[in-house]
């Protein structure tokens, strides 16, 4: 997987690299799926959501330019999988997760694995985490609608990078947001997020061009 999918694909963040090597991705897929736990696809994991394919993880890793030190933000658990890759390359990871029974069998198997700088968090994740901010990293693992959540761009610390799924229409694209500036990294497809809308907000926020 990781020659393959990864470092031919372009994939040359060795701590990501490392990461995805030593997690076992078959421990965050149904027992169903096992043999297919390292296939260059998507799989279902139930709730409608999916794991993404290896090389969506760790391409979204790699955007954020991790060097250990870091707090990163997860939004949407699912599986577990992305948060314990990510658990590898910063110091923390706070996950949050819509679904209770996804959140409650990411943090079992994280547990099972020994990963213990991950916090998973059940909740409405397009909220943020205010409590913890400031973020280093914020990971989006559900396709936005046009623009990522402004109050995930309020929690990122200074210097920090934001990286999330945009759909506009029909069109779909991982983007990286660092500094102000808005950078597109290659098509995807995810599930929707699900986002609540602030208090007193009638209209959406401007839309990132």
């Amino acid at each position: 997987m990781v020659e393959r999918q990864l470092r031919r694909r372009g994939i040359s963040d060795q701590r990501v690299l490392d990461a995805m090597a030593r997690v076992p991705r078959e421990r965050f897929v149904p027992q169903g799926s096992w043999r297919r736990a390292y296939a260059d696809g998507a799989l279902s994991i139930g709730e409608g959501q999916t794991i993404s394919q290896p090389y969506i993880v760790a391409t979204m890793a790699a955007a954020l330019e991790l060097r250990g030190h870091e707090r990163v933000l997860e939004v949407g658990t699912g599986s577990g999988y992305g948060a314990a890759v990510l658990s590898r390359c910063c110091r923390e990871v706070v996950s949050v997760e819509r679904h209770g029974a996804l959140a409650e069998r990411a943090r079992t198997t994280l547990a099972e694995l020994g990963i213990a700088n991950v916090a998973v968090l059940e909740g409405d994740g397009s909220r943020g985490v205010p409590e913890r901010a400031p973020f280093d990293g914020i990971q989006v693992t559900a396709a936005a609608r046009d623009r990522p959540p402004p109050a995930l761009l309020a929690q990122l610390g200074s210097g920090g990078t934001l990286v999330c799924p945009v759909r506009r229409d029909q069109d779909e694209q991982l983007i990286r947001i660092r500094g102000g500036t808005v950078e597109p990294l290659t098509p995807c497809r995810f599930v929707p997020l699900v986002e609540s809308p602030a208090p007193g907000e009638s209209t959406p926020p401007a839309t990132y061009h």
